[in-house]
């Protein structure tokens, strides 16, 4: 059984992601594009707990025994519990919140393709069940919408960088222990 809302790519640790890091985003466009994806996560959640729901609910014994539910039938029953596909609980120390913008924003890139490529392989799995794969394309579709905001929210915030910024330029770290120029520069 997958449930892609536990596990390192999945919907509650991408939301949780989000969720904590629009608070040191360095401008308004980036903090409330953070909320909101963070949000609309919350509601991806929702969709998929709602296909492995239905999917699990009218199973009887011998198809939970045949499937390889029984560990989590005896832990769970058919209640829908996060955990990634290979039956790991969620863990929040499967998502990042760096405090750094840039950091944040391309673990934020990276992660929406991860959830795509999670997709993708779900799709493969389900491709005859239309009512598993159809919702299983629009989150998919969303994960990619995602991808380009977050895109769009790091040009707006590389675009602000300055000197007061840490994350991008910090002389004291950048500036060279020692000077081999030889031309009299200040850095030494």
């Amino acid at each position: 059984m997958f449930l892609h809302s536990g596990g390192p790519d999945g919907e509650i640790n991408a939301s949780l992601r989000y969720l904590s890091q629009r608070f040191t985003m360095p401008n308004r466009k980036a903090m409330g594009l953070l909320n909101d994806i963070g949000t609309e996560e919350l509601a991806h959640l929702e969709i998929v707990s709602t296909i492995v729901h239905q999917l699990t609910r009218n199973l009887s014994m011998e198809e939970i025994e045949n499937s390889g539910l029984g560990p989590y039938y005896i832990d769970h029953t058919v209640a829908v519990w996060p955990q990634s596909a290979a039956g790991i609980p969620v863990n929040s120390c499967e998502f990042q919140s760096k405090g750094d913008p840039i950091t944040d924003l391309f673990e934020d890139l990276a992660a929406e393709q991860k959830a795509r490529s999670t997709y993708d392989n779900i799709l493969r799995v389900v491709k005859n069940t239309p009512e598993v794969a159809d919702p299983i394309r629009f989150l998919r579709a969303r994960e990619v919408v995602h991808f380009q905001r977050f895109g769009e929210a790091l040009s707006t915030v590389q675009e602000e960088l300055n000197s007061k910024n840490f994350y991008a330029y910090n002389p004291s770290f950048d500036k060279p222990a020692f000077c081999t120029c030889n031309d009299g520069c200040d850095n030494k």
